[in-house]
């Protein structure tokens, strides 16, 4: 039982890190990524949907990325979503698919997404923290119900501690290489 809460614990923890991860792949580093654009929502016949249900990308060149729409009808749709997104970004509409060139980053807009970046990791660190209290919280009712002895839950609290430590380090050096990759010209 003990073991179980431990696996599932670092399963949910290894989700956090994934997420920080995905996370940090909308984040911009001066390359064209579809990941950047994949969950813009689009107005399409007045719903919101993720522009990546509408449409394909491919990468042609390291900075523009090309959009072509499943259906000719959300072209518009889509090239206004762009305009009105965050990402910086000026979508040139060719009646068939759409170009995006993304401009170079400035160092101020560098040091923005780290900011960003920072506080998806800090998110990511809360998310495993949460895990390990939860997990923590099964173990003390265990030992509180009997079911385990003192010693056994004490070794496992700390295994629970090696293990959150362990994420919480991946999730800083994903930070790291993530910054360095930003601030990299």
């Amino acid at each position: 039982m003990i073991n179980g809460i431990l696996k599932e614990a670092s399963a949910k923890m290894d989700g956090a890190i994934e997420a920080t991860q995905s996370a940090f792949g909308n984040v911009r580093t001066g390359r064209a990524n579809p990941g950047l654009f994949a969950n813009i929502p689009v107005e399409y016949y007045g719903t919101p949907t993720p522009m990546q249900q509408l449409a394909s990308f491919q990468v042609p060149e390291a900075r523009t990325i090309l959009i072509t729409p499943y259906d000719r009808g959300a072209l518009t749709d889509i090239e206004n979503a762009l305009r009105n997104s965050d990402i910086g970004a000026n979508p040139a509409n060719d009646g068939n698919v759409i170009r995006v060139t993304l401009p170079e980053l400035t160092e101020e807009r560098r040091k923005e997404y780290v900011k960003i970046v920072k506080g998806d990791a800090e998110e990511g660190r809360i998310s495993v923290r949460n895990v390990r209290r939860k997990a923590k919280e099964q173990l003390e009712r265990i030992q509180k119900d009997g079911e385990a002895g003192e010693d056994e839950v004490k070794h496992a609290l700390g295994e629970l501690d090696e293990i959150t430590k362990k994420k919480v380090d991946e999730i800083d050096s994903l930070l790291a290489a993530k910054e360095k990759e930003l601030l990299e010209v």
